[in-house]
């Protein structure tokens, strides 16, 4: 919540007592219609009858429809300080992102939406600066709008197609691509994601492409190696009868079974001779003859 500085609280106490409120519900307003770039509000305070929204030179809205009085009393108040506000601003009021949280608690109790703070990249001598105003690369410049919801802060930059996202301490940088950014929102419970809306309905952030975390590009991942391919049953076909046609093999195939047969014969010649049908001559001159052929 930002911070009154001393021209700030001056300004509470002279508008609370001319208006009978409280500093508590002066301050309340007064940050509600700056977060509203100085223009509308919306407000959830007791002495205001609870919530409501207020828009400059339109409507005005309270809890009690018929209260007449206290819907006078809202605008009476929030017309002095806008046009306080307008008086301390240093430079102009910024665009704002319209911000909707979803299953969580912003100002009230399940699904409620809120004008998102586009003043905080604001200057207005009535709130102490922030330190950390400008929390985007400096090279990005002057952003188009800015916002901030459950702690995360972003700001849009739709001339360069860029948006900085501001989580805990990392400050990401997207390309947008072309998409013209509206809102955002965050969906709560079983898991938080940040989705914006566009001409295109609602998208993940997770979509865009990242530029740069904590001004560091990305790594690219290296890619895998390419693993062989597998031989089709084909080719492996194919290689088998080619490997079935080499000559070197035919020949080995040819001589192995050669020396199968002379082997065989001499087994042969062997029990020829033992049953008497060949003498002991002629068996050694066949198993030189036969022997010499290996």
């Amino acid at each position: 919540m930002p911070q009154l500085s001393p021209a700030g609280n001056e300004i509470v106490q002279r508008l609370g007592q001319r208006h009978g409120l409280s500093t508590d519900a002066v301050t309340h307003m007064l940050i509600a219609i700056h977060n509203g770039n100085g223009s509308m509000a919306q407000f959830n305070h007791p002495e205001f009858g609870g919530c409501g929204q207020w828009m400059r030179g339109g409507m005005t809205m309270v809890s009690d429809l018929f209260n007449y009085q206290l819907k006078s009393r809202v605008e009476n108040i929030c017309n002095d300080i806008a046009n306080e506000l307008a008086n301390h601003q240093t430079s102009p009021f910024q665009g704002s992102f319209q911000s909707q949280s979803q299953g969580g608690q912003s100002q009230g109790s399940g699904n409620t939406q809120s004008q998102a703070s586009g003043a905080m990249g604001s200057n207005n001598s009535l709130f102490v600066p922030d330190p950390d105003q400008n929390w985007w690369p400096e090279e990005l410049g002057v952003p188009n709008a800015t916002g901030a919801q459950n702690n995360i802060r972003y700001a849009y930059f739709s001339w360069s197609r860029r948006l900085a996202v501001k989580t805990g301490s990392d400050v990401w940088v997207y390309d947008t691509l072309d998409h013209q950014i509206g809102g955002f929102g965050q969906q709560q419970g079983g898991g938080s994601s940040i989705t914006f809306t566009s001409q295109y309905g609602t998208v993940n952030l997770a979509s865009l492409p990242v530029v740069s975390r904590n001004g560091v590009a990305p790594v690219p991942p290296t890619p895998a190696p390419a693993a062989p391919a597998a031989a089709s049953p084909a080719s492996e076909t194919a290689s088998n009868n080619m490997a079935a046609l080499s000559p070197s093999d035919n020949g080995n195939r040819q001589e192995a079974s050669g020396n199968d047969g002379i082997l065989g014969t001499l087994e042969r010649l062997g029990a020829l001779k033992e049953k008497g049908y060949i003498s002991d001559q002629e068996f050694e001159e066949k198993k030189r003859d036969l022997l010499s052929r290996l």
